[in-house]
């Protein structure tokens, strides 16, 4: 069967502004030969430091940026070959909720327009049937519809989030890549994200890409995780395998870490 994402050798490389005494612009290898696999209805936990190349990774799969080397698919399709009126017909099959959720929500439109704003390609929805599928996923992320008319601004961080998920989930995506969604969060509140994430994967059968710096954060979501370092996988295993026999030095770091 077809994975429902696959890298194979991904490279990004990034070229510096400054130049060398020899005139040649240095290059960072962001992400350095990454293949994965992910299947439909599975977590992928992606971990790693700072820097690791992780964030560049979700780019990558999102198709927001190109790969200097290597392909990625998303069911079956590389993404790099297709027009870009191809890639927005397939966008809403997967969806992306950011760190900071003001980097998703319009700070001077209503929340809920900002969750119904990516049904406007479906032609088959009008005014009436958008709003009404917005207050679907404000139910489905514990909120309710009585705050589609409120601005981001009134909003606490972790409602913001719930919020920002609703607007990734509306199109109804196969799947959801989330890009350290609970950093920026208290502790308690973070707690509270990861159980939603948790059933609405559940309750809709959801892949995810799951990315963050935090070791037990991952595994307490992900079905297997990734570690990242320098911009390769240096370790992938069951979040069992990780979390009980890791391998490799930098995971044994994270690991140690996280306790």
């Amino acid at each position: 069967m077809t994975p429902l994402l696959a890298l194979r050798d991904a490279s990004r490389i990034y070229r510096l502004p400054r130049r060398s005494l020899f005139g040649a612009r240095p290059a960072l290898v962001a992400v350095d030969r990454v293949s994965l696999t992910l299947d439909r209805g599975e977590v992928l936990g992606i971990v790693g430091e700072s820097g690791s190349g992780k964030s560049t990774l979700a780019r990558l799969v999102m198709g927001f940026e190109a790969p200097d080397a290597g392909s990625v698919a998303f069911e079956g399709r590389d993404l790099d070959a297709l027009a870009p009126a191809a890639l927005r017909a397939l966008r809403p099959r997967f969806q992306m909720v950011f760190q900071d959720p003001y980097d998703s929500l319009d700070p001077r439109r209503t929340v809920g327009w900002s969750v119904a704003e990516p049904l406007l390609a479906d032609a088959g929805l009008d005014h009436r049937a958008r709003r009404a599928r917005a207050a679907d996923m404000f139910d489905r992320v514990r909120l309710s519809a009585s705050d589609m008319d409120r601005y981001p601004h009134e909003f606490s961080g972790g409602q913001r989030q719930r919020i920002a998920i609703a607007r990734a989930l509306a199109t109804g995506p196969a799947l959801l890549v989330a890009d350290e969604p609970v950093a920026a969060l208290d502790v308690s509140v973070q707690a509270q994200i990861l159980n939603l994430l948790t059933e609405l994967q559940a309750d809709l059968g959801l892949a995810m890409v799951f990315i963050g710096h935090d070791l037990a954060v991952v595994a307490s979501i992900a079905d297997r995780i990734a570690v990242m370092s320098g911009g390769r996988i240096v370790e992938l295993g069951t979040t069992r395998q990780i979390l009980t026999a890791p391998n490799h030095p930098y995971t044994m770091a994270l690991f140690a870490h996280a306790r």
